[in-house]
């Protein structure tokens, strides 16, 4: 930075002047490009910046403050550079128009850009099916300006924000459905109608191309009052409109897609603003991440892996993009509308030429690792469908394509079918019900769900600390009442069987401990549990949550053949998987033993 009453008399080549008439400060050009560098790496502000210079010109006596100038000089550099950038750096009449200073994906067809002139007879629909992904950054506020009337634009609509006045006048046309959705408990839909009276815009939303994660140019949005459907038609449908003449097919990936889709066709037709290209169709999804809190009928409906020509999606990519957006949220946040737009603007370019120029490498080695996965996944695919009946194969191909052609309801072949387990209380009822019992006594149901009841009552016995141990006692004693009667009321289902004493649980001896473990694990104990004393109970004899108590299985199946007492085991059994349906810890079983599968 150069300051001086004579800027003349210094070499003028290389300096960019602060103002045109009596300049007295120039930043030279090495220094607005460090400044872009850092804005766009390092994500610093412009304040840090200046900071930065003042204390390399002059660090214990910094001249007056020329952040201002800063701020001026680095907006119109900015702005020249891209124009240098994109062809228009040397004709002042010719106008980029919106989208002209803006980049996309090199990988995306695109008729006209990166397709061959017969492209519709050497590719179906499928392959050069549009894959985008929409999604909303709630980091991105804007607070209202106090004089907006003296904001300046240099490059509204150029870059990757939409043009300002086309956006607002078709908010204004835009009829605002408060629709709540009837899926899950979205954030970004029941959040529609949150207003902040501080804040010019709540967010932003923005398109990109769902495989390669670039930004499309001219479809970011913001947001008045959380994200409403209105804003994000505009921007998916100025990212449909670009560059997709004749293109009849496209995926839109959004993580409330489910709800956005149900009436989109019809906001369409009544937004005057809105346009979709002829003979388009739409095919709504939600990433992967998000479908998890969906409901389970969205499933087979709204998931990537059952869409031709979407490949190995997760359709979440731009949440990885909003990470970079978060660290500049802050500073952009009480910019004017144009810097702002500007500055967002040159970092959506920034990242597209990243992306572009890390394309090549990228894809080969996609490619290579596709082609290594196809191969096994081939392999594993015929040996599966070797052992496999060959009817049901080609029922459930046949199931697929109709599936794929028909969509909608037509998915829901993939939904897991399952009748929900029936639990403790609902296969007590039944069976008490049931006027031919395999015992030949409806009061023994009653008697084992008693039993039941007791062990996990057992169970609940934990070591206790100091001040648990009045609530222990007390439920010690109510449980040793229990287990008194429940014994006493055995007798008249034994049959002469003798129930006296403790019953050593048919086990797997494997799941139990010795005396011997038990007495070498007392010796290790520390110092501190010495002062608890046992229960009366456990001093008299076997500890309560130690008894056995008596069921059918604490005996064997052996013993009750022998007296007659075989079909009890049934009714038990029945009601075992009931306690076991209970709170679905079987499903989180299997769930959990599907995760260590994965892990390990």
């Amino acid at each position: 930075m150069v300051h001086t009453e004579e800027i003349c008399s210094h070499e003028v080549s290389r300096l960019f002047l602060a103002s045109i008439s009596k300049p007295k400060t120039a930043f030279t050009f090495d220094v607005l490009d460090h400044f872009l560098i850092d804005a766009l790496e390092c994500k610093t502000s412009a304040m840090s910046f200046y900071q930065k210079l003042k204390r390399f010109t002059n660090n214990a006596f910094p001249e007056r403050d020329r952040y201002r100038e800063l701020m001026r000089v680095s907006w119109l550099w900015r702005d020249l550079k891209h124009r240098k950038w994109f062809g228009f750096g040397h004709d002042m009449e010719q106008d980029p128009g919106d989208r002209g200073l803006a980049l996309f994906c090199p990988a995306c067809p695109q008729p006209g850009v990166n397709l061959p002139a017969d492209w519709k007879v050497c590719y179906d629909r499928d392959t050069i099916m549009r894959q985008y992904v929409i999604d909303g950054n709630f980091t991105a506020q804007h607070m209202k300006m106090n004089k907006p009337e003296l904001d300046v634009a240099l490059s509204d609509g150029k870059g990757y924000m939409v043009a300002e006045v086309p956006y607002q006048s078709h908010l204004k046309q835009s009829l605002n459905s408060k629709e709540r959705s009837t899926c899950s408990n979205h954030r970004a839909i029941n959040a529609a109608n949150i207003n902040k009276s501080n804040l010019q815009s709540t967010r932003i939303g923005a398109t990109a191309c769902a495989q390669h994660g670039c930004f499309v140019p001219h479809s970011v949005v913001d947001f008045q009052k959380g994200e409403r459907y209105m804003n994000m038609d505009y921007s998916i449908c100025d990212a449909l409109g670009y560059h997709s003449d004749s293109i009849t097919k496209a995926l839109v990936i959004y993580d409330v897609g489910c709800q956005w889709s149900i009436n989109f066709r019809s906001r369409v037709k009544n937004g005057p603003s809105l346009l979709l290209p002829p003979a388009l169709e739409i095919v709504p999804t939600v990433g992967k991440f998000h479908l998890a809190a969906h409901k389970l009928s969205c499933f087979p409906r709204y998931s990537l892996n059952f869409i031709k020509g979407a490949g190995h999606l997760d359709g979440e990519i731009l949440e990885t993009l909003w990470g970079l957006f978060i660290k500049i949220s802050s500073t952009a946040r009480s910019m004017t509308q144009a810097h702002r737009q500007e500055v967002y603007d040159d970092h959506m370019r920034d990242s597209n030429w990243k992306k572009l120029v890390g394309m090549v490498p990228s894809l080969l080695k996609k490619y290579k690792n596709s082609n290594k996965c196809l191969e096994e996944m081939n392999q594993a695919y015929e040996q599966l469908t070797a052992v496999l009946d060959p009817d049901k194969v080609a029922r459930w191909e046949s199931d697929a394509l109709r599936a794929e052609a028909d969509r909608g309801e037509a998915l829901d072949i993939y939904l897991l079918k399952g009748d929900k387990a029936p639990s403790f209380q609902e296969v007590w009822l039944q069976l008490m019900k049931n006027p031919k019992s395999p015992s030949g006594n409806v009061g023994l149901v009653a008697q084992l769900a008693e039993g039941i009841s007791i062990e996990d009552s057992q169970d609940q016995l934990s070591p206790m600390s100091t001040r648990q141990e009045v609530t222990i006692h007390e439920r010690r004693q109510r449980l040793s009442s229990r287990i008194e009667k429940f014994h006493c009321n055995a007798q008249a289902f034994c049959k002469g069987l003798d129930i006296d004493g403790t019953f050593t649980p048919q086990d797997d001896p494997a799941f139990c401990g010795s005396d011997k473990e038990e007495h070498e694990d007392r010796e290790f104990k520390d110092d501190h549990e010495g002062d608890w004393e046992a229960p009366e109970e456990e001093v008299e004899g076997l500890a309560l949550e130690l008894m056995s108590i008596w069921m059918p299985s604490s005996i064997g199946a052996a013993k009750l053949t022998e007296l007659g007492l075989h079909d009890l085991l049934k009714e038990e059994r029945a009601l075992r998987i009931g306690q076991a349906n209970d709170c679905d810890c079987l499903d989180q079983l299997r769930t959990d033993l599907g995760n260590k599968a994965m892990l390990y």
